[in-house]
């Protein structure tokens, strides 16, 4: 449904989703029924005015019509639709949405009412799909990430438009905004003529394939300066020197083996729809990274992907708990990296290359992920801050401006010990380890939730710690194990009065509360 020129969502008052919900949820396999049973009902009909089908298998479906029962099934057939529709539209109607300065609350059942709000000042992002077939109809799905679990508050379907500018409403009031409460009406039409039916229709053709056309990011939305995208060299390289790359070969290589050491071709059995799911894993995630962008946006980084079916998710600011950059062993020739982040909410939305929404740069290199992590962590955009992240992610260790493990380390980390260290940035904490595997993992101060340090009998007879960073959960793991014991113990009480210094003096999840109404 898109607003009228006069209408707001953001009122208080309770809206319907777009009509044509019923039919993009669960509609099309109805009709998709429904035309199986009309075609099998049309090549009867030939039948009994053509002839032929003799001596075959007798059709239920010419059984029934010759049986006296038919009528009564056209009955039930009949009554089952209408039930169906009636279903479809009172659910429909019986599901509505309201926005207020508060919360965005949904209602929906039928018989079964059910309730859901989410509060504005939990907002983690909020992602808009837009699957193929919505994409013919200009519906856009609309979903708030609420902190918590099974939280999210979804919208589908609303207008393309809509969804968008809902979006924006949402999170200006999410910011600390409040939005104006004046009406701008629309303009009249300069000729006061009605427009012509064949008019209209060309417009509407018009705005669908310029939405299909459309880059997935408004060139007016993000400056260009901060816009990310991925090269599809790197991306189809990416998904050949991955894990799962190696297991297919494996596999074919143990089919290999056993031709070659049974001379049996029994092992062939399984080829086939070994190579019909791996085709299909190659090409899923291609074509969902397809178009991948992630840019910086006045209400926080925008990250969009796909071909047909789109995606993209804004993550305001202050939502990001912690990040990571990984480089695994295959990409480190070819000097690639792995961006993920920690949220307090989890969304239904895959990521760009079928990972979890958590991994926001699937794959780039080393100037992408200085792109990344400014747009992610915009207080580290300093000279000093951006040396020492440069440092955590390709140094080898030693004096370069982390604490690393001591020497005697070396019984537990018989590699990494060198690059196994910390360091301490204005708002920010760096934790860097791996040599096979490079890891850097940055938490800001405000949003750390507390700090552990542990000593077990091997590490204190080695004089050695492990300190913690607790933040919510996700698969960045803030750890750093095998540190001098004394350095871990000032380094446990500089990360705790950091903490509670930068989480006292934190606006940053109230981003906009200066400015006036919109």
């Amino acid at each position: 449904m898109n607003p009228a020129p006069n209408q707001t969502f953001t009122d208080g008052e309770w809206h319907h989703l777009h009509p044509l919900t019923p039919l993009l949820r669960g509609g099309i396999a109805f009709i998709a029924i429904l035309g199986f049973v009309v075609y099998n009902l049309r090549d009867i009909g030939i039948e009994m005015i053509v002839g032929g089908g003799e001596g075959g298998q007798p059709d239920p479906l010419v059984w029934l019509y010759e049986s006296e029962y038919f009528w009564l099934a056209v009955l039930g057939v009949f009554v089952g639709l209408i039930v169906v529709i009636v279903g479809y539209y009172l659910s429909w109607r019986m599901n509505t949405f309201r926005i207020t300065d508060e919360v965005v609350e949904v209602r929906s059942g039928i018989l079964f009412r059910r309730n859901r709000k989410g509060r504005l000042d939990r907002i983690q992002g909020i992602n808009i799909g837009r699957p193929f077939f919505a994409r013919l109809f200009a519906a856009a799905r609309l979903e708030v990430n609420v902190a918590g679990q099974d939280a999210n508050i979804k919208l589908d379907y609303l207008g393309s438009s809509a969804a968008d500018q809902l979006r924006v409403d949402i999170l200006r009031l999410a910011s600390g905004t409040r939005i104006a409460k004046t009406i701008v009406e629309s303009e009249a039409d300069a000729g006061g003529a009605p427009v012509a039916r064949s008019a209209a229709a060309s417009q509407l053709i018009e705005a669908r394939m310029n939405e299909f056309l459309a880059p997935e990011l408004d060139p007016n939305l993000a400056p260009p300066e901060s816009v990310v995208t991925m090269n599809i060299g790197r991306l189809v390289g990416s998904l050949l020197l991955s894990g799962f790359s190696i297991f297919v070969l494996a596999f074919i290589g143990g089919i290999i083996w056993g031709v070659t050491a049974t001379g049996s071709l029994i092992f062939l059995v399984g080829l086939l729809p070994a190579l019909i799911g791996t085709s299909s894993y190659y090409i899923s995630r291609f074509t969902r990274s397809l178009r991948y962008s992630i840019a910086g946006t006045p209400d926080g980084v925008r990250i969009g992907f796909g071909l047909l079916s789109t995606s993209n998710e804004t993550l305001p600011p202050g939502r990001i708990h912690s990040v990571q950059v990984n480089q695994p062993l295959l990409w480190r020739r070819a000097g690639w990296w792995e961006v993920k982040v920690n949220r307090a909410s989890t969304s239904s939305a895959k990521g760009a290359a079928g990972q979890q929404n958590t991994t926001i740069l699937p794959v780039g290199n080393l100037d992408d992920v200085h792109k990344v992590l400014a747009l992610v962590l915009p207080d580290l955009t300093d000279e000093a801050s951006a040396a020492l992240l440069h440092s955590g992610l390709t140094s080898k260790g030693g004096d370069d401006g982390f604490t690393n493990s001591p020497r005697r380390s070396r019984v537990y980390l018989w590699f990494s010990w060198r690059r196994n260290g910390f360091a301490m940035l204005p708002g920010a904490v760096l934790l860097r380890q791996g040599v096979v595997w490079r890891q850097l993992t940055i938490v800001p101060q405000a949003r750390m939730q507390s700090v552990a340090l542990h000593q077990g009998p091997v590490f204190r007879r080695l004089r050695l710690a492990s300190v913690k960073l607790h933040t919510v959960a996700g698969p960045i793991v803030p750890s750093l194990g095998a540190l001098d014991s004394v350095q871990a113990v000032g380094f446990f009480r500089e990360i705790a009065d950091a903490a509670i210094r930068s989480s006292s003096t934190d606006t940053s999840h109230r981003w906009r509360s200066g400015e006036a109404p919109a």
